[in-house]
């Protein structure tokens, strides 16, 4: 196989500006001359063995981040958005959009915001009657989608919130470490009948949570709280940096780096990376060990991305029963649909099928990329008779060529081609024509239609 050229013309200017370094000087640092630099900051030459080295001895740069994560999940975003209708005579190629993410990704992500704007638009008009006569109906993009869109981009790692969590979770019994922290603060903490998870009374001080929930969640809504409460500095600084658009993003966002503190105290990094790389990633072994669910579990397997001590590339999706994405994130080339579903091919879907079972999935997607996905229900009780059940079914899984280092790839023949599943992302941007659950044609491709014949779809995708 033929070994692949680095490309990261972007990245290696993004690391001189920050270095306040002239392209000569860097140059001369990194070994190579001027007009080099030039043509690799602007990816007409591959970073060579030569700068790779550079880069890690002299700058100490993990050389992984030079790998092309972030233009893959441009490439694969744009994609989304050109299979808008209003791009349907104007779609660029593929190649173009991959120019695009390696050379200007500061423009792609301008064109996604863009994007989304009009998304935005658009929605606003078809309810016109709710926006009439509202002083504050402006453009901009919904919070839900900003928060996502922030955690997606960041690797799904947040790094000095991750370092604070291991910090505070290497005083000892975890359980003992949260009691304590709130008990500093003045807050006691009491077990309840309640609806819900956790209440806070701020004016007198009390934390109550519900005495129906599992220890783990109990545990888990402590450690959040102690985020929100004790951390709170370091969490309005993370906010800062993020410059959010609006205060409901940002309000959302707060409470998604608590929940990111709270599972990185529980599974801290170095301990839950180590364990997991011995326990070959056995979530159930994980779950038991570090108290926390199968869900919390799988998450933070897709958030070990720390430079100079990163974990297997995992991507982790939930899905609801209607096959909604509620949850996504991937370290890995395979990228979700922003908007939508996942491709019905996909395992995730049929985990709903058999209730407390792990499935295991050998997958191709359209770009060749073969993968190993694993899937499972979960579901979270009301805890009481007649209270609703709220299901799930989540998916974690990684590239097969680390099917070594995984307990679920035992016994299944990798080697065999015939075992591999076709799967997409979503059928506007799938490039299969054979697909059996195609549900709309995809884009790039003519459509041939014949009234006198009609195969598994109604057309044919040339």
């Amino acid at each position: 196989m033929a070994t692949q050229k680095l490309y990261a013309g972007a990245k290696l200017r993004e690391m001189r500006v920050r270095l306040d370094l002239t392209q000569k000087d860097f140059a001369a640092k990194l070994g190579v001359s001027l007009p080099y630099l030039n043509q690799m900051e602007n990816n007409n030459r591959p970073v060579s063995t030569t700068v790779v080295l550079a880069l890690a001895q002299e700058f100490g740069m993990d050389v992984t981040e030079l790998s092309a994560g972030d233009s893959e999940r441009l490439v694969s975003d744009m994609r989304e958005a050109m299979a808008d209708p209003v791009f349907a005579d104007d779609a660029p190629p593929l190649a173009d959009l991959r120019l695009t993410a390696s050379n200007a990704p500061a423009l792609a992500r301008a064109f996604l915001s863009l994007h989304r704007a009009y998304r935005q638009t658009h929605e606003r008009l078809a309810s016109l009657d709710e926006a009439l006569g509202r002083e504050d109906a402006r453009i901009q993009a919904s919070p839900w989608e900003e928060v996502r869109d922030f955690f997606h981009y960041c690797d799904n790692y947040i790094d000095a919130v991750d370092h604070a969590a291991e910090r505070f979770s290497a005083t000892g019994d975890i359980r003992a470490a949260a009691v304590a922290e709130l008990e500093r603060g003045g807050i006691t903490v009491r077990q309840t009948e309640m609806e819900g998870l956790r209440r806070y009374d701020p004016e007198a001080k009390v934390l109550y949570l519900s005495n129906r929930s599992a220890p783990q969640t109990q545990l888990f809504q402590m450690l959040l709280q102690v985020a929100l409460l004790r951390q709170n500095t370091l969490l309005e600084a993370t906010l800062d940096f993020a410059k959010f658009q609006s205060e409901e993003a940002r309000a959302i966002a707060k409470i998604g780096l608590a929940n990111y503190f709270a599972g990185a105290a529980l599974m801290p990094y170095g301990r839950f990376l180590e364990a997991a790389q011995t326990c070959r990633h056995d979530l159930e072994l994980l779950a038991i060990r570090f108290g926390a669910s199968i869900e919390q579990i799988a998450h933070r397997l897709s958030t070990l991305q720390r430079p100079g001590a990163k974990g297997l590339p995992f991507f982790f999706v939930r899905v609801d029963q209607a096959g909604t994405i509620t949850k996504r994130h991937s370290a890995t080339r395979l990228q979700f649909a922003r908007f939508g579903g996942a491709c019905p091919l996909w395992n995730v879907h049929r985990a709903f099928e058999t209730p407390g079972r792990f499935l295991r999935q050998l997958a191709e997607t359209p770009d060749g990329v073969r993968y190993i996905s694993l899937a499972r229900d979960v579901s979270k009780p009301g805890g009481s008779y007649g209270a609703p059940v709220r299901r799930y079914a989540i998916a974690l899984g990684c590239e097969v060529r680390h099917a070594d280092a995984l307990v679920y790839a035992d016994n299944l023949d990798v080697s065999n081609d015939s075992a591999y599943e076709p799967i997409g992302i979503s059928c506007r941007i799938c490039e299969r024509k054979d697909c059996h659950q195609r549900s709309v044609p995809p884009l790039e491709r003519r459509l041939t239609i014949n009234p006198g014949q009609r195969g598994v779809l109604p057309y044919e995708v040339s």
